[in-house]
């Protein structure tokens, strides 16, 4: 079960993406408590929340979250859930760490602090980021795509934006590119690749949603050992605000 949530914020004069915030479900309580990432100048704190150095709690989902979540009211209610890959047991947390929260009026995006697995291994679900910029053969590919065939990984190192960018690309013939992993995880993805070797860090096509929107369409699942030596998000800015 998804526990922990990192919130992060672009900074609109950089237009970077910074941890800002974690968000944690724990004995039927909600927390918040800032992170490091809160330091910056650009930074406003949200609404009555306004102590960077508290660690608030809550026995329902906060405003700025619960606002976050799709109305079950909405007629494409069950297609979303289906999108997301969420079947049986539904929590708040699960659909955020799926959807991102993402909202057309803000810069907030949620993520999942990823924990070992039954097996002890690091696992994490995410959507394809970045479809809309490569070619229109995308959606096409995309068809042809069956639940946990292999993708691969490929280190986009002349990426201006982001060094540390990992695009996507199938395994089959003809090689396409299906995006990239999100930005956020790519750092520790690359660290893992680092420990446990490409040979050992696997991506499987997790659902191909077609009718979905374009953020949408492709749920993937990358799977490797947990390193001794890992720890996810170490960054001074993921930790809490000091």
């Amino acid at each position: 079960m998804i526990e922990k949530l990192s919130l992060v914020w672009r900074n609109p004069q950089t237009r970077t993406w910074t941890p800002v915030a974690c968000i944690e479900y724990k004995d039927s309580t909600y927390f918040f408590n800032y992170t490091n990432g809160a330091k910056n100048e650009n930074f406003v704190p949200f609404g009555q929340m306004n102590d960077l150095t508290k660690k608030y709690s809550s026995n329902e989902l906060f405003p700025i979250f619960k606002n976050r979540l799709l109305s079950k009211s909405r007629p494409e209610y069950e297609d979303y859930l289906n999108w997301l890959d969420i079947q049986g047991e539904y929590n708040d947390f699960l659909e955020l760490s799926r959807s991102r929260g993402i909202r057309a009026t803000d810069e907030l995006q949620l993520f999942p602090i990823p924990t070992k697995n039954e097996a002890g291994d690091y696992e994490v679900l995410f959507f394809s980021h970045g479809i809309s910029h490569i070619a229109p053969g995308y959606v096409n590919r995309l068809e042809s795509l069956q639940k946990n065939d292999l993708l691969l990984l490929l280190q986009d190192i002349q990426n201006e934006a982001d060094p540390f960018a990992l695009a996507l690309r199938t395994k089959d013939d003809p090689v396409e590119l299906l995006g990239y992993c999100p930005a956020f995880f790519a750092k520790d993805f690359n660290k893992l690749l680092d420990l446990n070797g490409k040979d050992h860090v696997h991506v499987y096509v997790q659902k191909v949603n077609l009718t979905a929107p374009l953020q949408l369409k492709l749920l993937c699942k990358l799977v490797t050992k947990w390193h001794n030596d890992f720890i996810p998000f170490d960054e001074e800015e993921f930790q809490p605000y000091l």
